[in-house]
């Protein structure tokens, strides 16, 4: 059986790829990547597939029986990127695609991401392919990134008021993916896949604070303020406006779930938030 990722080269994608060759032997494993330079590093066969180009999806998907889709980074072009490699899919003759989709899509406040997840599910329930769902909820990194920051700055910023983030480390939803992709039984399931222990972002801050000896306090602003904070810090309107609004959804219960499959299909705890910190803090 050969399994193709897509976005190979990505932070998900590479954890992907390294897990699965603990699994599988690398031959029967393909990187779908825009740049097939960027993955030589990977050890398995590269092969160019990009998303707006059909005919080169199709060449690439050549002999694959099963496909990781690992959602694009584009949003506003994701819909089109990923119905286009899932009608290359089934032209090629794949034969399952698992799917990277969002927490709670069907109810998610972060109307900005879910909307092209679902349309993409719908796609995939219109292809006819037997496919899985894997709705990720937040990676950690998403929030840990912020560190650098919040130790020049003095504090953490945000706007997700109080709210319980039930997050989980790149590399659990990376080995969930490869559970999935190696295993049986998984074909039609849709899995809501988030961290053990919820937390706040104040409760971030205190472990920041509490690895570094720095007092970092957490401060709550509003959306508006939040995003002209990121401004000011370099981000281009657009994505700062997104991020914030991504905490506004999670104060909202986006990113809250205590269903615990995730680590049920991994088979052990998710990554502690107290080692995510440590990891960024000496990254």
């Amino acid at each position: 059986m050969t399994i193709a990722i897509t976005g190979a080269t990505g932070q998900l994608g590479r954890l992907v790829v390294s897990k699965l060759k603990t699994k599988i032997p690398a031959a029967d494993i393909v990187a779908l990547v825009r740049s097939s330079a960027k993955a030589a590093d990977l050890g398995v066969d590269a092969r160019e597939a990009d998303y707006t180009k059909p005919e080169t999806l199709l060449r690439a998907l050549a002999g694959i029986q099963t496909l990781l889709l690992i959602s694009s980074n584009e949003i506003g072009q994701r819909t089109v990127q990923h119905r286009n490699v899932i009608t290359a899919a089934k032209q090629a003759g794949v034969q399952w695609i698992v799917y990277t989709s969002l927490l709670h899509a069907e109810t998610s406040a972060i109307t900005s991401l879910s909307g092209e997840h679902l349309d993409t599910e719908a796609d995939l329930r219109a292809s006819g392919l037997p496919y899985t769902l894997l709705r990720n909820g937040w990676y950690t990194e998403n929030y840990t990134a912020s560190i650098p920051g919040a130790l020049a700055g003095g504090a953490f910023l945000g706007s997700a008021d109080g709210a319980k983030i039930s997050s989980a480390a790149r590399a659990d939803y990376a080995e969930a993916a490869v559970t999935v992709l190696t295993g049986e039984g998984h074909r039609g399931k849709t899995y809501e896949l988030a961290g053990d222990q919820a937390y706040t972002l104040s409760d971030l801050a205190a472990e920041i604070s509490r690895q570094t000896g720095k007092s970092i306090p957490y401060k709550d602003l509003t959306e508006t303020e939040y995003a002209a904070k990121l401004v000011s810090f370099g981000l281009p309107a657009p994505l700062a406006q997104a991020y914030a609004a991504f905490d506004t959804g999670a104060a909202q219960g986006a990113l809250f779930d205590d269903g615990r499959q995730l680590s049920k299909l991994i088979g052990r705890p998710t990554t502690p938030l107290a080692t995510s910190v440590a990891n960024a803090l000496n990254a």
